[in-house]
C-alpha cells in the first residue's frame, strides 16, 4: 500500500498482548502506540508546510536529504513493515518457495538464522537485521543504522527485527541475545513468502 500525507498510525494486524511471551504487551503498547506514533507525528509537522514533498509516497522520502525527514519516514515504515512481520508464537513455518530460496543462498534454514542473528547482535547502537532480496533476485542479510532502510539500495526487503532497546528492553534488559533468539517464535513466514513473490 503506498501512503502519502497526511501520515497514519495503523491499527496492528494483532493484539498487543498476541506475541506474549516473546514480546509483552506493555512494550508493544509503549513501542506502537508511543515510538511509532511519535515518528508519524514528527513526519507530519515536519512537512506540514512544504506542498511540493506532501505529495510523495512513505518510500520516496526515504532517499530525501533532509536527515529529520529521511529518520521520520523509515521510523513510519520499517515500523509498518515491522509489525507484519510477526504473528502469535508458534503458528507460521518457513515452507514452499521460500525454504528454496533460502537454501539456495544460505545452504540451510539454520546457516540462514545465524546469519542474521549476527548482523542483528552486530549492529553497533540501534537499527534493524534484514531479509532483502537483491536486485538480481538473490537473498542476502544486511544490517541498517537508526531508521535507514535497504530500499534505498534497490533492495526489497522480506524480513526485519527491530534492534532499538525500546523494542525489547523492558523484557530482555541489556539482554538483546535472548531477544533475537527468541524472537523467530514470532515470525510471520507467511507474510515474508508472500513478499518473496509479490
Amino acid at each position: 500500500m503506498i501512503k502519502t500525507y497526511p501520515f497514519t498510525l495503523d491499527l496492528l494486524p494483532y493484539a498487543y498482548d498476541a506475541l506474549e511471551p516473546v514480546i509483552d504487551k506493555e512494550t508493544m503498547e509503549i513501542h506502537h502506540g508511543k515510538h511509532h506514533q511519535t515518528y508519524c507525528d514528527n513526519l507530519n509537522k515536519l512537512i506540514g508546510d512544504m506542498i511540493d514533498l506532501q505529495g510523495l509516497s512513505l518510500q520516496e522520502l526515504l532517499s530525501s536529504d533532509q536527515l529529520p525527514i529521511k529518520n521520520n519516514a523509515g521510523g513510519v515504515w520499517n515500523h509498518d513493515f515491522f509489525w507484519e512481520s510477526m504473528t502469535t508464537p508458534g503458528v507460521s513455518q518457513i515452507e514452499n518457495s521460500l525454504k528454496v530460496e533460502i537454501e539456495k543462498a544460505f545452504a540451510s534454514v539454520e546457516e540462514f538464522m545465524a546469519k542474521f542473528e549476527a548482523a542483528a547482535l552486530g549492529r553497533f547502537g540501534s537499527g534493524w537485521a534484514w531479509l532483502v532480496k537483491n536486485k538480481e533476485g538473490g537473498l542476502e542479510i544486511t544490517s541498517t543504522a537508526n531508521q535507514d532502510n535497504p530500499l534505498v539500495d534497490g533492495l526489497t526487503p522480506l524480513l526485519a527485527i527491530d534492534v532499538w532497546e525500546h523494542a525489547y528492553y523492558l523484557k530482555y534488559k541489556n539482554k538483546r541475545v535472548d531477544y533475537v533468539k527468541a524472537w523467530w517464535q514470532v515470525v510471520n513466514w507467511d507474510k515474508v513468502e508472500e513478499r518473496l513473490s509479490p
